[in-house]
């Protein structure tokens, strides 16, 4: 009879985690960031280690913009899961977004630390497209003296060309734009158009016609023939 009496009293302490995970995630899904924020940082007082409750609580990092503490998150992610691309993309992303809101000087030094993360996602997953996406755009912004290098960014856009050809011609075309060789740019996005031919090819085509290459005729008649 005791042996059952303390049975009853511990299986609820055990399922309690659990049940409160349960809807934290239902309420993350449903988009109430702050309430499952409440219920996840209680699961992890008892399962500091958790690494669904850890990926949670980065996400909802990112979805508040909070990109310190999204760091932190998934910094711990990469020491607990070392060998899983996607943390130490999101821990690279976090890392990114936050030095866009501090000083030049600062962001700077953190370029390092930014690259090795999404580096290291490709070392670990060599068909990572995000990350190179991701590095591309380093490369391009960054200023030369500090490591900008256009030529990496087309290595980078190349490799992508290998796997995935849409992603290719895509990132061949944001390269040609940011430099300003337009027709460059257009050629790219109309291949990466015709082999896709979805909204973020249409997007990327018709966003060119219209804004860079001021040519309204030619981005409703793509429109057209989009929705057609």
């Amino acid at each position: 009879m005791k042996k059952l009496l303390l049975l009853f009293l511990i299986v609820p302490i055990f399922c309690w985690p659990q049940s409160n995970f349960e809807k934290a995630e239902k309420l993350f899904h449903s988009k109430k960031y702050d309430e499952a924020k409440v219920l996840f940082e209680s699961v992890l007082k008892s399962k500091p280690s958790d690494v669904k409750t850890l990926d949670y609580l980065g996400e909802i990092a990112g979805h508040k913009k909070s990109w310190v503490e999204g760091a932190s998150y998934f910094k711990k992610l990469t020491e607990l899961k070392p060998n899983n691309a996607d943390y130490f993309f999101k821990y690279g992303g976090c890392l990114a977004m936050h030095s866009q809101e501090v000083n030049k000087i600062k962001a700077f030094g953190m370029v390092g630390d930014i690259k090795e993360a999404f580096e290291e996602a490709i070392r670990l997953n060599p068909k990572h497209v995000q990350s190179r996406w991701a590095l591309i755009e380093i490369y391009l912004q960054l200023p030369g003296i500090l490591g900008g290098s256009e030529s990496k960014a087309i290595e980078y856009s190349n490799e992508l060309a290998q796997f995935s050809p849409v992603d290719g011609y895509l990132s061949r075309g944001r390269i040609e734009e940011y430099f300003k060789r337009y027709d460059a740019a257009e050629k790219n996005y109309k291949k990466a158009h015709e082999i896709g031919n979805s909204k973020v090819t249409f997007q990327k085509l018709y966003n060119l016609y219209l804004n860079k290459l001021k040519d309204p005729k030619k981005a409703q008649e793509l429109k057209r023939k989009f929705e057609a």
